[in-house]
């Protein structure tokens, strides 16, 4: 653990000062440790177009469930994440969406982006390999391809962005794309962007299953289960 910087992942508190005012902080606390940064990004939140995404976005975190008002309180949550992007693209007054995916999950996006039009948007949907570009462009052997020797068209999120930000699409929206895919993409997407799904091939892209069985079948993650064998490329 690296001294005198955040570490959130490792606050075992219950009630958290960042939740509470009477609440306990830990050492390494974010709240306590970078208060001229959180003052910093506050300023943000004044700029008139951040303020209505920010304030729409929790309006849909807390419109995800139900019976709020309920004595005692609990909370029952009722909306998939489509219907999430749906709703908070409306309150955004979005009519143009962009859906950046992988050509693994070409199904996925077909479903995906006929659900979005059937809601009434203008959907621009373009796949990881537009363009037809080789490895080669990026210094990809035969030897380093997924098929060894074999002709291959490289993943080009740059070239899905700009495909995107000429449609001027309100709004990018991720579905399945490699990791490392993705972070480019972010960074030359003009629109906003959220994640519908991300690629995890090994989960059946649901990456949290490898935390949800840490104990058991993902235990070789653990720090004395750590050896050369259990890396697989």
């Amino acid at each position: 653990m690296v001294q005198n910087e955040g570490q959130c992942a490792q606050c075992m508190v219950k009630i958290k000062f960042c939740g509470r005012e009477d609440g306990a902080a830990p050492a390494f606390c974010s709240t306590k440790l970078y208060p001229d940064e959180i003052a910093k990004a506050m300023t943000e939140y004044e700029k008139p177009d951040i303020r209505q995404f920010a304030r729409n976005a929790s309006l849909q975190e807390a419109e995800c469930y139900i019976d709020r008002s309920a004595i005692p309180a609990y909370k029952f949550p009722v909306k998939p994440r489509v219907q999430e992007i749906i709703e908070f693209s409306r309150k955004m007054g979005y009519k143009k969406l962009g859906v950046a995916f992988c050509g693994g999950l070409h199904k996925e996006a077909n479903v995906f982006c006929k659900i979005l039009e059937d809601h009434g948007f203008d959907v621009v949907s373009v796949m990881c390999k537009v363009g037809r570009v080789d490895k080669d462009m990026i210094g990809i052997g035969p030897d380093e391809r997924v098929r060894i020797g074999k002709p291959e068209s490289m993943c080009n999120p740059i070239a899905q962005a700009e495909v995107l930000n000429a449609a001027e699409t309100d709004f990018n929206i991720l579905l399945g794309l490699c990791v490392g895919h993705d972070s480019l993409f972010i960074k030359y997407s003009q629109a906003m962007v959220t994640v519908f799904a991300v690629k995890d091939r090994a989960m059946g892209h649901n990456p949290l299953a490898a935390i949800y069985t840490y104990d058991s079948y993902c235990e070789r993650f653990k720090q004395d289960r750590l050896k050369k064998v259990d890396v697989v490329e």
